[in-house]
């Protein structure tokens, strides 16, 4: 379970303003939720306090302070960033956590003397964060890390070729686009179906009735192996003296006790049962040994 969004936030929080205004850069002065600063001032003040970021010592409690204020400065940037994942049924609170990291990351990382952009630098971070999210931990079934990349490079081809061709590629067209064989189509489509995985309490949408989904599926036949037993058996029982066939047929397809097998035959009860173990024990011996 993901944890929330604050108390991510809130490990990489230093102690409270209140006990750090002497420790506070001008820059931070007036500011009282990071969260509230205006775009364009969020920008120029990012700039500002990365480059303070740059010259504190790591732990202390000024570096964690102006570290988490550029965490909650740019969340912004990590909202941007989710919304490419709108149509994924991922929880919105656990995608803003994710890509939080991300940023964090980008935070680390960042070097004010490349001249280059926050925003251009940690944009792919939190995105490249997210995607591994969705790679790693929401599979429904695991799948290998080919048909996981497969599945997506399928997606994107299925996109620009619907667009040109207006309408659904075939698998053939797929193939051809992507240059792998139709094989490797199928099996890439066939691995997005694992992403998902509905719910037996859902409802039942393919017309079989009412009711859950659980409700109409199949289960195992404990009759089957019953089946495979009397296939087996048969060889065995034509092999059996005509005498021992007839007991095993009124014991088992007539259901009749030794005694009333044994007033039939002429023989006595304790005779009847001698037969019967004498005849199971060798078609026991004959099915373990096939």
């Amino acid at each position: 379970m993901v944890a929330p969004t604050g108390e991510l936030l809130a490990s990489a929080a230093a102690p409270t303003t209140a006990g750090l205004r002497d420790l506070l850069p001008p820059e931070l002065a007036a500011v009282e939720d990071p969260r509230e600063v205006a775009p364009a001032d969020a920008r120029e003040l990012t700039k500002v306090l990365l480059r303070r970021l740059a010259t504190l010592e790591e732990g202390t409690r000024e570096y964690s302070y102006v570290r988490s204020t550029l965490v909650e400065m740019n969340l912004s940037l990590v909202r941007f960033a989710i919304r490419r994942f709108d149509s994924h049924r991922e929880p919105k609170e656990d995608l803003l956590q994710v890509g939080a990291v991300g940023l964090i990351k980008a935070i680390d990382r960042f070097d004010p003397e490349l001249g280059v952009e926050f925003t251009t630098f940690a944009l792919p971070t939190v995105l490249g964060e997210i995607r591994r999210h969705f790679r790693d931990t929401t599979w429904a079934v695991h799948v290998p890390r080919r048909l996981q990349e497969l599945r997506i490079t399928l997606a994107r081809a299925q996109e620009r070729l619907a667009q040109r061709l207006d309408r659904a590629p075939t698998v053939a067209e797929l193939a051809e686009h992507v240059g792998i064989s139709p094989e490797e189509v199928v099996e890439g489509l066939t691995a997005a179906n694992a992403h998902t995985a509905g719910s037996l309490d859902g409802g039942n949408d393919d017309g079989e009735g009412p009711g859950p989904l659980g409700d109409h599926l199949g289960e195992d036949d404990r009759e089957l192996a019953l089946v495979e037993d009397l296939v087996a058996l048969k060889p065995l029982i034509a092999t059996l003296p005509e005498r021992e066939r007839l007991i095993l047929s009124m014991r088992f397809c007539e259901d009749m006790t030794q005694s009333q097998i044994g007033a039939r035959l002429g023989l006595s009860q304790m005779h009847v049962s001698r037969l019967l173990s004498r005849t199971l024990r060798h078609l026991r011996q004959g099915l373990e040994a096939a």
